[in-house]
């Protein structure tokens, strides 16, 4: 989602510069890539391919449909079986490949399409081998385990972080079944006019006491949660993609995991600070949907 210009509209500033991130970041052992085509629209498929296809076999490509972009940048819902079909074979082309293998149906808030057609639509793709696996996006429990009747999850992606744990019971819910979660806004929303993760003072007492930025430490504590099998976070130089990485090393003892999971207390403290970025997340969503 950072590899295209602008409010994922347009092409990236320097080409040459998201080409190069992506190459090094499957070099340095990244064998997860989230991406969609409506991520530019058709810009950030379309670098991953100019970068690394053929690709290595380790490397998971997973997308997601439910939305499409117009000219004038505006995200649109596309949540019909036909438009989730339509958002598959464009990702397939894109990205030059017979099977995605994990695509995740992203659920808009509002939506009037009936969740189990959605479903049944994503599961005939994956039966006729055009993706390996049906993943979840900005789902809430009851969509989740209603999905759990009719599909194999293959993930979930959803927001979650340090300060940002209004998710926590579908988090807990594929902490019990097994099923891997990939938070995104693992640092807060960037809509938010101060983050609360970045800024959290057990977190930069922390990141100073360890010698490592408050990003790496926020995104060890999310690495160091079960059922978290990878993190949804960006990088548009070389340079952010190296502090992103290193966080894969920093090992947070019992007393700081301790420390930032205190950064939020959902059982108390202050609920407007705990539900900001959530309430941001929502905004944001009510922003893909068209205003009629």
């Amino acid at each position: 989602m950072q590899l295209p210009g602008p409010g994922v509209f347009g092409p990236p500033a320097d080409r040459s510069t998201a080409l190069a991130v992506l190459r090094r970041a499957v070099e340095a052992g990244v064998d997860h890539i989230d991406t969609a085509q409506f991520y530019g629209p058709d810009v950030a498929n379309e670098l991953i391919h100019a970068a690394l296809h053929p690709y290595p076999e380790n490397l998971v490509l997973v997308s997601k449909v439910g939305a499409v972009r117009d000219d004038q940048a505006q995200w649109l819902p596309a949540q019909r079986p036909e438009e989730l079909r339509a958002g598959v074979e464009a990702n397939l082309r894109s990205l030059e490949l017979d099977q995605v293998p994990v695509v995740n149906l992203r659920r808009l808030p509002g939506s009037d399409v009936p969740f189990g057609e959605q479903l049944s639509a994503m599961d005939g793709l994956r039966r006729e081998g055009l993706i390996g696996g049906v993943g979840l996006s900005n789902v809430t429990l009851d969509d989740y385990r209603t999905a759990r009747t009719q599909v194999e999850v293959a993930c979930v992606q959803n927001a979650y972080n340090l300060a940002d744990r209004s998710d926590q019971d579908v988090f807990d819910a594929c902490r019990a079944d097994g099923v891997p979660y990939v938070p995104f806004f693992p640092l807060g929303s960037a809509f938010h006019p101060e983050n609360p993760v970045l800024a959290a003072p057990a977190v930069k007492e922390t990141a100073q006491r360890l010698a490592a930025t408050p990003a790496q430490v926020a995104l060890a504590w999310l690495l160091g949660r079960p059922s978290v099998s990878s993190v949804i976070v960006g990088a548009r130089t070389d340079e952010q993609l190296a502090d992103n990485l290193r966080a894969a090393d920093l090992e947070l003892s019992d007393a700081e995991l301790r420390d930032e999971d205190d950064v939020i207390d959902p059982a108390g403290g202050d609920e407007a600070t705990y539900s900001a970025c959530a309430a941001e997340l929502w905004q944001f969503c009510r922003r893909l949907i068209t205003l009629l």
